[in-house]
């Protein structure tokens, strides 16, 4: 079989692992003429994109697509039948510097299959990175699948040439995890995941002591790990839960959310239908208010209902059910409170506090604060505006801001 075959398998046998960002590490280049490649902190590489319109610039493949593990949930599981291939790890290193030659990545996200062993795929994967890095002396990214019950010496070798490792918990319930996918262990996925945390912790230290010397590299753009959502029953409750958890625990970069997608000669136990893709936008952001406003877990989901609104952001929907909590006053409110107004994003609670330390605040300032106004104005109160008092309590509220309903077409 040929490359441009095998590369056709592979990277369509990959497009369902949403987690491969390509921002957090450290800044290289190869601007002194050595080596080649570069990164660029906080910044994705743009050239490719995902399903949803998320930017996903690297050249993102699995080693093989050919697997001993039967993961219901997966199109490359031992029973698929699903055309197989194989890159030798001298294949990816070409790939990857012949699409950077031609302006086509930056980066490799690799992942494969597990043959033979969780260590000989793992040392596969790592030789990539390892020719990568050695041989050709590539600065570019470079983001690792970890192989959860590979041995301690290759998770290390693996953090020293990747900018980022990852495990995927899979689904959020130890039960759902032992059902869809018998030959995982969710024990084993944490243990590793606290080793990965572990080695991440101490290579800070070292970089936070060291004087001259440079402290030996591990994986400086940290972990991270998805989820699968709609392949079992789990409610977005259970999910961020599993989320606030595996963050407090094991430090986790990111956790993504992949809307889970029906497969060929699928199994009985797995849903016949997706679960809306809005349900996976809805839970990023939700984590997103986990992660940078404040917000715990228990509090973002009602507890009655177990699951995100569909038609509203999480944000509004917990503003219209603390309403006692509002209006505020923008001239005085804490950042905490701010950061929990419908429609302030941090950046435009930072130029509002910034503002306000030297004049007044009125409604036609929102839009130069980058605020939409329909949505702030009923929570907050201006220099020149505060919303009537039966405002908040008006029943209709809510479905003020609930999209329009529209008419179904008839397709032609």
């Amino acid at each position: 079989m040929d490359v441009e075959r095998k590369l056709a398998i592979l990277a369509d046998a990959a497009k369902y692992d949403a987690s491969c960002a390509s921002s957090g590490t450290e800044k290289r280049d190869s601007s002194d003429g050595k080596g080649m490649g570069s990164t660029a902190p906080g910044m994705g590489i743009c050239h490719s994109y995902a399903p949803d319109g998320r930017c996903i610039s690297l050249l993102k493949v699995l080693l093989t697509n050919a697997c001993n593990y039967d993961c219901l949930y997966c199109v490359n599981r031992s029973s698929s039948n699903v055309p197989r291939a194989r890159f030798t790890s001298d294949e990816v290193v070409k790939l990857t510097l012949d699409f950077y030659r031609r302006n086509y990545i930056e980066g490799l996200f690799l992942s494969s299959g597990i043959i033979r062993s969780a260590d000989y795929t793992m040392e596969q994967v790592v030789s990539v990175a390892r020719k990568l890095r050695e041989q050709h002396h590539f600065r570019g990214y470079i983001h690792l699948k970890t192989i959860p019950e590979a041995d301690d010496a290759l998770i290390t070798e693996a953090g020293k040439y990747a900018d980022r490792l990852s495990i995927n918990i899979e689904v959020p319930e130890e039960d759902s995890l032992a059902r869809l996918a018998p030959e995982k262990n969710v024990r084993a996925i944490r243990r590793t995941m606290g080793r990965l945390r572990l080695k991440l912790d101490e290579a800070q230290e070292d970089q936070a002591t060291a004087t001259k010397a440079k402290p030996p590299r591990f994986a400086p753009a940290g972990q991270s790990t998805q989820m699968i959502v709609g392949a079992d029953t789990a409610s977005d409750k259970t999910i961020l839960d599993t989320s606030a958890n595996l963050y407090g625990s094991y430090k986790l970069k990111r956790v993504y959310y992949s809307a889970f997608s029906p497969i060929p000669d699928s199994s009985r136990a797995l849903p016949l239908s997706p679960p809306p893709l809005v349900r996976e936008h809805r839970l990023y952001q939700a984590d997103w208010l986990m992660r940078f406003y404040g917000f715990n877990a228990d509090e973002i989901v009602d507890q009655t209902q177990g699951m995100l609104s569909l038609e509203i952001d999480p944000k509004l929907d917990w503003a219209l059910r603390h309403r006692d909590r509002f209006p505020l006053d923008i001239a005085t409110a804490s950042r905490e409170d701010l950061l929990r107004v419908p429609g302030f994003g941090t950046k435009a609670v930072d130029r509002i506090i910034a503002t306000r330390r030297v004049t007044s605040i009125r409604a036609a300032d929102l839009a130069r604060l980058h605020v939409p106004a329909k949505k702030a104005l009923p929570f907050i109160v201006l220099s020149d505006f505060k919303p009537s008092p039966h405002q908040l309590d008006d029943a209709r509220l809510a479905e003020r801001f609930k999209p329009k309903a529209e008419q179904l077409g008839f397709g032609f």
